[in-house]
Order: C-alpha cells, then sequence, then structure tokens
C-alpha cells in the first residue's frame, strides 16, 4: 500500500477499508507517512467525513498505536470506569466525580488533558497541589486505582502516541473540528486505558467548543457510536455550557473549590447536579446500581457522607501530595496576591454571559495558555462568579478576580464586564439538555 493512494481514495469521497487506515496510522507513527501525508488526510477527511466502520477503524488503529492497558492482573472487585468532557469553564467535575464513583465501587484510572483554548484542563489544575504526580510511572498509577479506587493523571508517552501526532497536526491544519478525528482522538486515549465503561460529557453553549446544540449533538452520537462500535459501552449528555459550571475558573482556585465541594464547606447545586448525573451513567453502565434513581442517589450519598473526600484525599496523597489537603487547601495551594470584586455599572439580574469570554480571562491573566509550551500561573483566576438569574449590585460582583498586579485587574474587570448581560429577569436554560445512548436519545 502506498499512503498516497490512501490519501487519493479519500479525497475522491471513497470510504477506507481498515488495512488502509492500520497501515496509515502505523506509519504515521513509525516516520513512513510524513506530516505532509498526514496533513492531507486530515484535510481530506474533514471535507468528505468518514462512515461509522472507518471511524471505529481509525480509533483501534490509534489505540493499537502504543500500550493498552489490562487490569484483569489486578483482580478488581469492580468495574473500570471513566468520563470525558469536551472542555468548559469552572468544570472541576473530575475532581469530584472519580473519588464519589470509587467510593460507590467504581474502579476510575483517568487520564485527563490539559487546558485547550478558553477551557480549563483538569491536569494543569491537579499540578496546583504541591508535590502531586501528574505523570507517575505505570506501577504507580496501577497501584493508587488499586488500593484507592481512582488517580486521575495526564497521558503518558506510551498510550496512543498516534494521537499525539495527528493532533499536533491537525492543531496546525485548520483541521481540530472534524467529528471523525475528535471522536478518533478522545476514544483512543479512552481505549487504551482498558475501560469497561466510559461517560461523555458534551458541552453546549457560549463556553463549549461545539457551541450549538446541532453540533453537540453530532458529535455525542459520534462518540456513542464509534466507542460501543469498538466494544466500550459508552453514553453521553449533553450539557449545558451557557456560563460557567461552578463558581471558580483558574487552576488553584478550582481545586480549592472542589475540596470545598467534598467536605461540605459549600454544595454548588450545578457542580453537584453534573457529578451525580455523570455519576449515576457510569455506575449503572458498570453494573453497579440498577436504575438512574438508585445510582444518582449512590453518587449523592457519597458526596454528602464524606466517602468521597476521603478517596480523594488517600489519592493525592498516594501521589505525592499533602496528607492534610483537605483540611487545609489554602496552605498548601498557591494564592494570588491581589483578590478583587469586579462589579457591574448598574444593578440588575444577570441574563446572559459569555463563558468563552470568562475562560478567556483566565488565560490573560496567565492561568491557560496561548501556545502549548507556555507555563501557566496556577494561583490566578476568577471566584464567586455570577450566575444567571443572579442579582448584582453594589454589594454582589459579578466576579472576584484573583491576579498578579492592578493592571491584570484592570484588564479582566473590563473583560468580565463585558461578557455579562444584565436585565430585569432572566431564564436558565437546563442543566442535562440530552442523553443519548446506543439505543437513541
Amino acid at each position: 500500500m502506498l499512503p498516497q493512494e490512501i490519501i487519493r481514495k479519500k479525497r475522491d469521497g471513497a470510504a477506507l477499508d481498515p488495512r488502509e487506515i492500520a497501515f496509515f496510522v502505523s506509519g504515521l507513527v513509525s516516520g513512513a507517512v510524513t506530516e505532509m501525508q498526514a496533513s492531507a488526510l486530515a484535510m481530506a477527511v474533514f471535507f468528505n467525513g468518514m462512515t461509522r466502520g472507518e471511524a471505529v477503524a481509525l480509533t483501534v488503529a490509534m489505540r493499537d498505536s502504543g500500550a493498552v492497558l489490562d487490569w484483569a492482573g489486578e483482580t478488581l472487585p469492580g468495574p473500570v470506569l471513566d468520563k470525558h468532557s469536551t472542555g468548559g469553564v469552572g468544570d472541576n467535575v473530575s475532581l469530584l466525580l472519580a473519588p464519589a464513583v470509587a467510593a460507590c465501587g467504581g474502579y476510575v484510572p483517568m487520564i485527563s488533558g490539559r487546558g485547550l483554548g478558553h477551557t480549563g484542563g483538569t491536569l494543569d489544575k491537579l499540578e496546583a497541589i504541591p508535590g502531586y504526580t501528574a505523570k507517575p510511572d505505570n506501577a504507580l498509577f496501577r497501584a493508587v486505582v488499586r488500593d484507592t479506587g481512582c488517580a486521575i493523571i495526564g497521558q503518558t508517552e506510551t498510550l496512543a502516541p498516534a494521537d499525539k501526532r495527528l493532533y499536533a497536526i491537525r492543531d496546525v491544519t485548520a483541521t481540530v473540528e472534524s467529528i471523525p478525528l475528535i471522536t478518533a482522538s478522545i476514544l483512543s486515549k479512552k481505549l487504551a486505558a482498558g475501560l469497561e465503561g466510559l461517560v461523555m460529557d458534551v458541552k453546549t453553549g457560549t463556553g463549549a467548543f461545539m457551541p450549538t446544540l446541532e453540533q453537540s449533538r453530532a458529535l455525542a452520537a459520534s462518540i456513542v457510536a464509534v466507542a460501543n462500535g469498538a466494544g466500550l459501552k459508552t453514553t453521553a449528555l449533553i450539557t449545558d455550557m451557557n456560563e460557567a459550571l461552578g463558581p471558580a475558573a483558574g487552576n488553584a482556585v478550582e481545586v480549592v473549590n472542589a475540596i470545598d465541594n467534598l467536605t461540605g464547606r459549600r454544595r454548588d447545586a450545578r457542580l453537584i447536579a453534573v457529578t451525580a448525573a455523570l455519576g449515576a451513567e457510569m455506575l449503572l453502565t458498570g453494573g453497579l446500581a440498577a436504575t438512574l434513581e438508585d445510582a444518582r442517589g449512590r453518587i449523592a450519598a457519597a458526596l454528602a457522607s464524606g466517602a468521597a473526600a476521603e478517596r480523594f484525599a488517600r489519592m493525592a496523597a498516594a501521589l505525592g501530595g499533602p496528607h492534610d489537603l483537605m483540611e487545609s487547601p489554602q496552605k498548601h495551594l498557591p494564592s494570588a496576591p491581589l483578590i478583587r470584586p469586579v462589579f457591574a455599572g448598574h444593578a440588575g439580574t444577570v441574563t446572559a454571559v459569555d463563558a468563552r469570554a470568562l475562560g478567556l480571562v483566565v488565560v490573560g491573566l496567565g492561568g491557560g495558555r496561548t501556545r502549548a509550551a507556555d507555563a501557566i500561573d496556577p494561583a490566578v483566576g476568577l471566584t464567586e462568579i455570577a450566575a444567571i438569574c443572579e442579582r448584582v449590585d453594589v454589594n454582589n460582583p459579578l466576579a472576584l478576580i484573583h491576579a498578579r498586579d492592578e493592571a491584570q485587574v484592570a484588564a479582566a474587570a473590563a473583560a468580565v464586564r463585558a461578557a455579562y448581560r444584565l436585565g430585569a429577569g432572566a431564564a436558565r436554560p437546563p442543566l442535562i439538555v440530552e442523553r443519548l445512548t446506543e439505543e437513541g436519545a
């Protein structure tokens, strides 16, 4: 087989067979396929799409381009489960969800990524914890999953290396938005983690990569179909991202927010609701609950009882973090020297929020990246972010800005004000927009 003939076939709109796809992916890793050829195929897929069979074959080939974890040797007494989010603002669900599912009998080897564009990355958040080993060796990773029920880490070099190379190519060739390529990128890593069940959280709204419901629905349907076609039982929830999910956006500030919700020092309703909904899907998929209602109750109980907090504490300590992190997060997590409120120009009720703009405020403060190699400031961000339907006035700010200097505060304050629309009243969109399964919505 020749790479250029495979490119020609896809360019002309024909479907590739699994052998051709496996050959091309193998060449991508070995170097036999050049970056120019991979770019050409990515563009051909962008314009012509892929059948479900092609997308399954691409996902499996990318999974098999590196190591595939097998948990059978650990004789775990529960199912191996995970979730993946397409990314949002103020979304620290993973920090609550993984330990909650572990407390309910699941095992969660969660391989997470860094922030991308305006969205925060779970890996960046956890690296704000002093000593936390975000990329442990395989032996430590497996031991933490076995002993605590969950471990949240970054992608290792050996898992789905074809995805890492193809993503870098897509990033500079304007083909990131291709749904078959997004699907294969997400699922190849999840399949390589040796999962038995997966739930997808596909965001929709102003703070989502797929801002329209039509786009979000297409991506969710693709992921559910391809994952199940590749043998991984998967459901998807489309959730609202027309405002920050929780009241904090940043890295250390989101870890503090997650710990406060785990320990009961606060309960942020939207954050807890999405955590319970996703956790319920995981428990149901893994056979740990008979119904969604029962599963939601079990997740809620794990959060309310402190069982989830205990699992998070054990996980963080096992991966090198402080042993008293839950009791005294502010003692260990970095904090910005300036914390300033930003007030609206007039009193009113929040009617709309540009959540993407809030995410970009965090990036502008230094809490995100404009290039992959950029270092981030874990201390900066926003807290007490005003939600839709919330009243703001001279006593109730739009947000608190955590910054290094007054110039940052001024720039962030102007951008935060511009992101909000105020009026006399508002209707909040539904939080859980749709549920998709292999059988349909």
